[in-house]
Order: C-alpha cells, then structure tokens, then sequence
C-alpha cells in the first residue's frame, strides 16, 4: 500500500533543526509504515507531478495549510484511493461527493486546532481594534507619531462582537472575549439552548441584523456553497462603517476584492483573517497590499499543541484503516454508503 503525504515544500528537518521530526518528516509515518510492509512517500509537486503520485496512493495525507484540491477529475485518475486524511481540520479542498461515489473515505482530525484558533481569533480582534500594525510599523521603520497610531486605536470594552458560526471555535471564541465586557450576538443554522447562551454570554441574531450592528464580525462557519462569497461587496456595505472583519474560517467566505475595495474606502475599518483563497495565496494577492489589515498566513491551527494533536489524530486514522477497524466517527467527514 502506498501512503502519499502531501507537505509542505520545505518541510524538511534540516531546514528546521528545531522542529520534531515527526512534524517534518511525514508524521514521523515512514518507519511505521516499512515495517508492516507499506510505503510513504512524500511530495510537495503539483499538477502533473502530484497527479502522478496520486495514480497509485490508496491513502492521502493532505492539509488545510498547502491542500491538495481533489476535484471530481482528479478523484476519478486516482483509482487506488481509497482514504483522505486532512492533517487539520476542514475538508473543503476535497469534492466530498465525488470522494464517497468513487469508494473514497474523506476524514480529517477533528478538533485538533479549536484552541489554537479562538486564541487567534481574539488576538487578532485586538490587533485590528487596537490599530496594533500600523503602531508595530512604526516601532520598526523607526518612527514616532503616537497621534497617527492613537487615532484610530479603540478599546474593545464596550464594543458589539457577532460570531458567525457558534460550533466548537466559535465558542471557544465567545469564552475567551467575555471577560472583556463585550456584547456578543451570534448567527448560526442551529441555534445554542439558553443555557449555552448564558453560559457563553451571547444572544442569538438573524444574519443581516447581526452584520448591520456589530462592530466586529468574527466569521467562524464552514465553507459551503451558501457561504461562499458571503461578504460580497453588497453585504460588506451593510455593515456599520469602520466596522472590523475578522475571517479565521476560509478566505473564500469572503469577496477579496470587494474586501479590498471596503478596506481602502474606510467602509471596513480592517480586515484579519489567516485563511486566503487560493492557498499558497499569489504573491499578487489582493489582500497583501490593502491598507487596514493584519493578514497572517493561515497558521493559526498549527501551533506546537496544534501539530502534537494533528500527528496522533493521524495516527489513529492510519492505524485503523491499515487494520481494517472503523475510523472513529468524530474524524469522519464522508464516507461511502454500502
């Protein structure tokens, strides 16, 4: 059986000495793997090379960071393929229908990055509130003009929060900004018991009442086909002016170009977020130059703790697909039905 992980390109050891092999080297798999007879190969190629690849692999081992995007074509050439792994959390890389009709179990490690990322999410609710990367620049470029910083630096206390999506992140979320006095509302198709609301510390809010009051949008939802280009430029004219915009979930819930454009007209006060559409994002990317944004690459689930929870995660999938157990049900996203 051949194990096909597809890495980082410089997810080498000895580009990261400090690094844990079993982090730059497959998951630390290869060894695994050899001595029940299998094979792990590693590849960073794309297009023909990864198709290549993928034309004998009966197991993939992707990631939301550098996917691999498995469209319906792709699926159909790899006719060995019988399990996706996403080391990390979010499948939407993979067409999940086509997957399960060609016999193909899509899982992915569920619940490895929620801490990570609502930690994320607040840091970079303050950065963009705070005006944090205009004030670091000037720190850096050698500057000192605490009017121009100050000017647009706001306190958080006070301010309406909307959480779009209330699952394990987005609570995770509301938790970690309660104590900073903060009204929060929050949207989703499955609304939480009154109970959980008062526990977290949020009203529940129709969509477009949520985004036409809140000062800040924190966007922690799925990537589906309803919310896929959520925030288009009509909807991001409907939010309060200098509202901020904060998208951890997956940049293709938002317009880039419509976010460019409110970022430079002052109708979006900033912009944050780790994820892009496509990923790696161009170096032309449209939100690499906009003004008002605190933009990361799409790190936020990969802290140490992170990658330690991803590593065993796939472990454990792998090992019972390699004895032919069931894959746990919270790690499966699809599969095929009898």
């Amino acid at each position: 059986m051949k194990v096909l992980a597809a890495l980082y390109p410089d997810d080498r050891p000895e580009q990261h000495p400090d690094v844990p092999v079993s982090a730059a080297r497959g998951l630390d798999l290869r060894e695994r793997l050899a001595d029940e007879g299998h094979e792990l190969v590693t590849t960073s190629a794309t297009g023909d090379g990864l198709d290549r690849e993928l034309a004998d692999a009966e197991v993939l081992v992707t990631t939301p960071f550098w996917p691999v995007y498995l469209d319906r074509d792709r699926i159909a050439a790899a006719g060995r393929l019988r399990l996706v792994i996403t080391a990390g959390v979010g499948s939407d890389h993979v067409d999940v229908d086509a997957a399960t009709a060609h016999g193909v179990t899509v899982t992915e490690v569920t619940g490895s990055n929620v801490v990570s990322v609502a930690e994320h999410n607040v840091l970079q609710i303050l950065a963009l509130v705070r005006n944090f990367v205009p004030a670091h620049r000037q720190a850096v470029e050698g500057q000192w003009d605490v009017a121009a910083a100050a000017q647009e630096a706001h306190d958080l206390e006070g301010k309406t929060v909307g959480l779009l999506g209330l699952g394990a992140i987005g609570a995770r979320t509301a938790l970690r900004l309660k104590p900073f006095d903060v009204t929060m509302l929050y949207h989703t198709r499955s609304r939480r018991s009154p109970a959980e609301e008062a526990t977290l510390g949020v009203r529940y809010a129709r969509l477009d009442h949520l985004v036409r009051t809140c000062d800040v949008v924190c966007v922690a939802m799925p990537l589906t086909a309803q919310s896929s280009t959520l925030f288009d430029a009509d909807r991001l004219a409907t939010m309060k002016r200098g509202a901020w915009l904060v998208n951890t979930a997956r940049g293709a819930i938002a317009d880039a170009e419509a976010v460019r454009e409110a970022c430079a007209s002052g109708q979006l006060g900033g912009y944050a977020g780790d994820t892009w559409y496509p990923q790696p994002a161009p170096a032309d990317h449209p939100w690499r130059a906009m003004p008002r944004h605190a933009m990361t690459i799409h790190y936020s689930g990969m802290t140490v703790e992170a990658q330690e929870r991803i590593v065993d995660g796939v472990r454990e999938i792998l090992d019972a697909h390699l004895t032919g157990q069931p894959v746990p049900d919270d790690y499966v996203v699809a599969a095929p039905t009898d």
